[in-house]
């Protein structure tokens, strides 16, 4: 498909869902500005030559994003209390390619939240290769979601030990991503706010490469890269990982002694176009007692 087919097919689709779910409660365009600037790209290569004016229209530089809120209804039709969050985002390339789809729904656990990313995916790559997928989407979760949250409600709650107190001991990790780039602002807020929402810490760098660190709790870091590898990247990869048994993980508020980090924050180094300073960010590290990874990164020893 050509960048005009792109555009049209995307219009389109969010035409579609406008009219299926007309109200803010249950469709909210996130960007208006690139709604718009997708509307006229689309408008523009649409006419013809004889009637246009001046120099071709760019492609979009906006990425529409939308969300989606829907109860799961009854055999009769009537809704429940169980409401789900389908938030969107158009690659530039879709429907060549699949959206980046998160849901979000408060009955279900960070690893049941994982496998219905898993199953929502697996679905979509199946069933609409190609083409728009969005409402097949919303479709998907409403046939089986309900699956999802009865496994939740139903599920025997943990003996009551020590390894299931509020004052358990929780293994830590720490991860190294590299990406060939981080450019997208949305990707880059997910970021910040899955690493807040999880409690973690670390950093991102945008630009090329891109470089994200988290730590703290096992679970939450791999919950986040789970979040994160879904998304559409060229190339995304856990380059290091340090890991610390719940065993060997100190009890109560000493847990954090194992941070290297305080809070999580996106960091530049003196960004020059879409390249930052290597050697600023060697010298973040080594400072932060981390200057060994450098070399795991850009297989060469940190200068600063």
């Amino acid at each position: 498909m050509s960048c005009r087919e792109w555009a049209e097919a995307q219009l389109a689709e969010l035409e579609l869902l406008s009219s299926m779910f007309p109200t803010h409660e249950e469709l909210e365009i996130v960007d208006q500005l690139a709604l718009a600037e997708l509307r006229d790209y689309a408008d523009a290569e649409g006419s013809s030559p004889a009637s246009t004016d001046g120099p071709p229209v760019s492609p979009p530089t906006s990425r529409p994003q939308f969300v989606i809120k829907q109860r799961l209804e009854d055999d009769t039709g009537v809704a429940e209390g169980v409401e789900f969050i389908l938030s969107c985002t158009y690659p530039p390339e879709y429907p060549s390619v699949v959206p980046e789809i998160t849901v979000r729904c408060s009955g279900l656990s960070r690893g049941q939240q994982t496998q219905l990313h898993a199953g929502l995916n697996a679905h979509l790559a199946d069933a609409c290769p190609g083409e728009v997928c969005v409402l097949s989407a919303v479709e998907w979760l409403k046939e089986n979601l309900r699956a999802y949250v009865d496994k939740s409600s139903s599920a025997p709650p943990p003996p009551l030990t020590d390894a299931a107190s509020p004052l358990r001991r929780q293994a830590f990790s720490r991860l190294w991503i590299y990406s060939h780039h981080i450019y997208n602002s949305t990707k880059r807020k997910n970021i910040l706010e899955w690493a807040k929402e999880l409690g973690l810490s670390g950093f991102s760098m945008p630009g090329k490469p891109g470089i994200v660190c988290v730590e703290g709790d096992q679970e939450a870091c791999e919950e986040f890269w789970s979040r994160l590898k879904a998304l559409t990247w060229k190339r995304i990869t856990i380059r290091h990982r340090e890991d610390v048994p719940r065993h060997d993980v100190p009890s109560g508020p000493s847990v954090d002694s194992l941070r290297k980090f305080c809070g999580f924050e996106e960091a530049a180094f003196d960004p020059c176009g879409n390249h930052m300073d290597l050697g600023l960010l060697y010298q973040f590290l080594r400072e932060k007692g981390c200057g060994d990874v450098f070399q795991m990164y850009f297989g060469v020893e940190g200068r600063g």
